[in-house]
């Protein structure tokens, strides 16, 4: 994109190469042989210096008249033997940058690349290549190609910034690593319409020169292909960790939104920590792969579209950017690099990346300061998460096998929020931005519904766990305020899981743990389910079949008001446990008082409840043998057969009265017996 090494510094060092000097020996060059370096001359070396398993058979003269260090070492050595061998294990940039620095000291060209510019730059410095030894050193020329070649240049800043991780500190105190974070962050921040993004391309390669950045500002937009907003991702993704955190502070100085910073940052979490999905909020899908060819790639995400890319030329440089398996002290400072870099402003990244991040922040051990950052972090956003994130195991705790404290912490950090929120409704709190602002204000309600939503299921998620002990499981429940659900069917729900997978609850940790739900707050599916739970105890289902009467019984009323006319002075029932009372009529209000008697005499009497069960049974068996004997067949018995013997008699004798008729009046009462007999035969 920016301009290159070749073309910027063609007119001041001839395409990148350093000018020569006059020699002090004539050479042809160096010439290796296995592990050694030599002069192709015909004047034999004088000096030995000897740089790990490297050796360079060089000449005194030439060095001495270039490098301060070189004449210090050399005539400050006590004995001749040891003037004529030097050890310079600790040079910045290794053989690699001495053998450059030793070329340019015999007056030999040297190429300069962003991929050595580094390194020999620090390595001049370590040697004291100062103006005061010879005007136009190696200091002078390195830092005059650093300032003018490379940071005005895209790809060649990324390569030195990635080529400096190896010379700490001294890159560090060169002001490496600071200018070239600098220059990133002003080119990631420019704006890119007028870009001819043509340059980078797919067909590009590193023999071809990229434009110069004066020349890519006055460029028609219409020229290019349209721009993503995260074309800088992946070409900053490939920076270590604390040049990272370099880059992306600076970008964040110069006025980056922050949900593009909070972007990148999940860039490169994805890409270097392990067990990150790939959902950034910009994420399409597509996963780049970081190509080591030089004209080759993946575009890096929200990039599908888009067929050219930065990080195309950056990659060609080097092939072991690729992330390879981090370990446990790296992760670790990458994540705390990372919580200490999340933008404050709310919903620059998703809560599911936060909880994430937690997750791994727990098991990496992270500072307890940076933790509890992150947890307020989390309770800004908390009504983003989703059940699945939640679930974060306890890492540093055998009781129970998910964090419960954590969720606990996070609740109580969105409820805090909440009431800052509520007690200053003027101020912005996370965003300045005026879309987050007029919809801050009104989300507090639904928030609070979906969080209780979202705790409900967790309860029902964990009370599986025998391990979970009531204390725990009430705290998190009775977190919320009653105002959070208007249905308590999901608290009901996880009531009912902590009581299967507790079989061995007291009757008074039943009642207690009931405690948390309101049986007025249930739907008549849940109050039917609940009628019928033997794991309730009794008093709860008391509660629960009388709630549902005075649901009904308002529904009733309601209906037959409206009927009537009277819509206007009916009044709902007021699903509060004290002002139940008020909002029933005089009947209802009876039945209540009858019921709370009711319910404290079985308070005290479970035991002679149980008693009476049993009685009770015993009286049913024997109703039932009862039952079975009424039911058998009824034979004839003495008393029957005495009414018969009766009856004859009473005719015989009206047939002894000498066939006398009796008045109309005295016939229903010869006739009445009959009839009696009739029915008790």
């Amino acid at each position: 994109m920016w301009d290159s090494e070749a073309e910027s510094g063609r007119d001041v060092y001839g395409n990148g190469v350093l000018p020569t000097a006059k020699p002090g020996v004539r050479t042809d060059g160096f010439e290796q042989r296995g592990q050694s370096w030599y002069v192709a001359t015909d004047i034999p070396s004088d000096l030995l210096v000897q740089i790990g398993d490297i050796s360079f058979h060089l000449h005194k003269y030439p060095l001495l008249s270039r490098s301060g260090k070189m004449n210090r070492v050399i005539y400050e050595s006590p004995r001749e033997t040891e003037a004529n061998r030097i050890n310079l294990d600790d040079l910045p940039g290794g053989p690699e940058a001495f053998e450059l620095a030793a070329k340019f000291c015999y007056g030999i060209a040297v190429d300069l690349s962003a991929a050595n510019i580094s390194g020999l730059r620090c390595a001049a410095e370590y040697l004291e290549m100062t103006e005061d030894l010879e005007e136009g050193n190696l200091i002078f020329k390195t830092e005059a190609f650093l300032s003018y070649v490379v940071l005005s240049s895209w790809r060649d800043s990324i390569l030195v910034l990635k080529n400096s991780e190896k010379l700490s500190p001294w890159a560090e105190n060169l002001q490496i690593v600071r200018r070239c974070s600098e220059s990133i962050a002003w080119k990631a921040c420019a704006n890119p319409k007028g870009i001819r993004w043509q340059y980078t391309g797919k067909q590009h390669r590193s023999s071809v020169s990229s434009p110069k950045w004066n020349e890519l500002k006055d460029s028609s937009p219409s020229r290019g292909s349209p721009v993503p907003p995260d074309w800088w991702f992946e070409d900053v993704s490939i920076l270590r960790i604390d040049h990272f955190v370099r880059v992306v502070t600076a970008i964040k100085v110069k006025g980056m939104r922050h949900e593009l910073v909070g972007a990148a940052i999940v860039h490169y979490a994805t890409k270097w920590l392990p067990g990150f999905a790939r959902d950034s909020p910009l994420d399409d899908g597509s996963n780049s792969t970081f190509s080591s060819d030089s004209g080759g790639g993946g575009a890096g995400p929200l990039s599908s579209s888009w067929k050219g890319g930065l990080h195309m030329i950056v990659a060609g440089a080097k092939d072991d950017s690729a992330p390879a398996a981090v370990q446990a002290k790296d992760q670790r400072m990458i994540v705390e690099s990372l919580i200490s870099i999340v933008p404050p402003q709310k919903d620059s990244v998703s809560c599911s990346f936060l909880l994430r991040l937690l997750r791994m922040a727990n098991m990496l051990k992270v500072a307890p300061a940076l933790v509890t950052e992150l947890e307020k972090r989390v309770g800004m956003q908390f009504e983003q998460a989703t059940l699945a994130d939640l679930l974060i195991p306890a890492y540093n705790k055998s009781e129970t096998m998910y964090d419960v404290d954590l969720v606990q912490r996070l609740l109580e950090h969105f409820l805090v929020q909440e009431q800052s929120e509520g007690c200053s409704p003027g101020r912005q709190s996370f965003s300045d931005t005026k879309m987050y602002d007029g919809a801050a204000r009104g989300a507090n309600p639904n928030a609070k519904i979906r969080v209780a939503r979202l705790v409900d299921g967790y309860l029902t998620e964990v009370s599986r766990d025998r391990n979970l002990s009531l204390t725990k499981f009430q705290v998190l429940a009775e977190a919320l305020p009653e105002s959070a659900r208007s249905c308590d069917d999901g608290l009901y729900r996880a009531i009912d899981s902590y009581l299967k997978a507790h079989p061995t609850l007291t009757e008074h940790e039943r009642k207690r743990l009931c405690r948390v739900m309101d049986c007025q707050k249930l739907s008549i599916d849940a109050c039917m389910h609940a009628a019928q739970n033997e794991r309730l105890p009794l008093r709860v289902v008391v509660q629960v079949l009388f709630s549902e009467q005075v649901k009904i019984s308002n529904a009733i009323a309601g209906s037959s008001l409206k009927e009537g006319g009277g819509e206007s002075h009916y009044q709902p029932l007021i699903p509060n446990r004290k002002t139940l009372l008020e909002g029933t009529p005089q009947s209802f209000q009876e039945g209540w008082a009858a019921a709370k008697k009711d319910i404290n005499t079985l308070k005290f009497e479970l035991d002679s409840v149980k008693a009476k069960y049993l009685e009770l049974q015993n009286d049913m068996e024997t109703l039932q043998k009862q039952f079975d004997k009424l039911t058998k067949p009824k034979q004839a018995s003495p008393w029957t057969a005495g009414w018969k013997k009766l009856s004859k008699l009473a005719k015989a004798h009206e047939h002894s009265d000498g066939g006398q008729h009796l008045p109309a009046a005295d016939v229903p009462r010869k006739t009445a017996p009959r009839r009696w007999r009739n029915s008790i035969s």
